[in-house]
């Protein structure tokens, strides 16, 4: 199996085991090419354009030059998050996208927030295998600083996760969650503020 074929095996959702020397030696080299791409844009100043080029050659798509991100940025693989239009990153955000992070126009990622798209299996036999789960926000979703988004969870269009949330299910569209885990606080009218 090529590169390539490592990549579109994963984006499938195909679950890898630690015990499997080709896909783990796969895993283990686009994980270090995503170390050597974030560490680029970490440890030097870039300009919106080049932080776009960046993000553009760390997840293989192009990326639309009204992105902005604020570094340092870290992923495990970077080769399966899927970035909107008019998105923003704020500074200390932290992928594990393997599983798909697809993330939609308008929305606002803040500081320090974590989204993770793996599981280990629980038992003993199975722990070092990552079962993957897909993370999808929606459109114009701001989830606030140190939020921690689980695998398998949509966030609805338009909806607002507060600061320091956990997220381990679905949040509906126009809709507020907050705390440990997250719960519904209340639903979103068109607030001019």
């Amino acid at each position: 199996m090529d590169m390539k074929d490592f990549i579109d095996f994963c984006k499938r959702g195909n679950p890898v085991s630690g015990e499997d020397k080709e896909l783990h030696g796969l895993l283990t080299q686009c994980s270090f090419e995503a170390q050597k791409i974030t560490m680029a844009l970490n440890t030097s100043y870039h300009s919106k354009e080049e932080i776009v080029e960046i993000f553009s050659e760390l997840t293989g798509n192009k990326v639309d030059s009204s992105f902005m991100c604020f570094p340092p940025f870290y992923t495990d693989f970077g080769k399966n998050i899927t970035i909107g239009k008019n998105v923003f990153f704020n500074t200390g955000c932290s992928f594990q996208d393997r599983g798909g992070i697809r993330i939609g126009d308008g929305s606002m990622i803040g500081m320090n927030v974590t989204i993770a798209t793996l599981n280990h299996g629980l038992s003993v036999e199975t722990r070092n295998t990552t079962y993957p789960s897909p993370v999808v926000i929606g459109e114009n979703v701001w989830i606030g600083s140190s939020a921690t988004i689980l695998p398998g969870v949509t966030i609805g269009d338009k909806s607002v996760v507060a600061a320091g949330a956990v997220v381990t299910k679905d949040v509906p569209e126009n809709t507020i969650v907050a705390g440990v885990p997250a719960k519904i606080i209340k639903k979103i009218d068109n607030y001019s503020k």
